[in-house]
C-alpha cells in the first residue's frame, strides 16, 4: 500500500486510484467517527460521503503539516455537527446557564466497556447531551469551541456534559455494563 504522502499527490495530479485508495483506507474510521454523531446508519454515510468529496475538492490545500488523517477527522466531524444543524428541527440542546457539578464518577468506567457497548449506551443519550460528550470527551474540543461549533453558549455545553455523564450512568447502570459499586 502506497504512503499517504504519495496517495495525497497522486489525488492532487487527479489519479482515480489514488482517490479511491484514501477512500479505502479511511473509509471505515470516519463512519465510525460519524456514527457517534448521526441518529441513523443512513445520516452517518451521507456525512462520510460528504466529507470525502470535500477532502478531494481541497485536497490541494493539505499542506502535510500535521497528519492527513486529523485533517480528514476535523472535517468529518466538522461536517457531523453541519448536518446536526441541517436535520433537527429541534437543537436538541437544553438551553441552560446554570452549570450542575459534574459527577466524575459517572464516566470512570467508560474504559472498562468494550466499544460496542459504549456506542450502543452513547446511541441513548439525546442528540444535543451524545454531541457535546463526543466533542468534549472523545474528539477533546473545548466547551469554547463546542459553543461555537454548535451555535450555544459555554454554560450550556458544560451542563449538557454535566447531564449527559450522569445519564449515561444510568443507562450504563440500567443495562448491567456496571454495578452500583463502580
Amino acid at each position: 500500500m502506497s504512503s499517504d504522502q504519495d496517495l495525497i499527490e497522486g489525488c492532487k495530479k487527479g489519479k482515480h486510484s489514488a482517490f479511491e485508495a484514501l477512500y479505502t483506507k479511511y473509509a471505515k474510521r470516519m463512519m465510525a467517527i460519524a456514527l457517534r454523531y448521526a441518529n441513523t446508519t443512513f445520516e452517518a454515510e451521507d456525512v462520510v460521503q460528504e466529507s470525502f468529496i470535500k477532502v478531494f475538492e481541497k485536497i490541494n490545500a493539505f499542506e502535510n503539516k500535521g497528519s492527513f488523517e486529523g485533517w480528514l477527522k476535523r472535517i468529518v466531524v466538522n461536517n457531523s455537527i453541519n448536518n446536526f444543524h441541517k436535520t433537527s428541527k429541534e437543537r436538541g440542546f437544553e438551553d441552560c446557564t446554570e452549570i450542575e457539578i459534574p459527577d466524575e464518577k459517572a464516566i470512570s468506567v467508560l474504559s472498562e466497556l468494550s466499544n460496542i457497548d459504549l456506542m450502543s449506551s452513547l446511541k441513548m443519550l439525546p442528540l444535543g447531551y451524545r454531541t457535546v460528550f463526543n466533542l468534549y470527551v472523545i474528539e477533546g474540543y473545548s466547551h469554547k469551541e463546542i459553543a461555537e461549533l454548535c451555535k450555544i453558549n459555554e454554560a450550556t455545553s458544560r451542563s449538557q456534559l454535566s447531564k449527559a455523564k450522569v445519564l449515561l450512568k444510568e443507562i450504563l447502570l440500567q443495562h448491567s455494563y456496571v454495578t452500583h459499586g463502580k
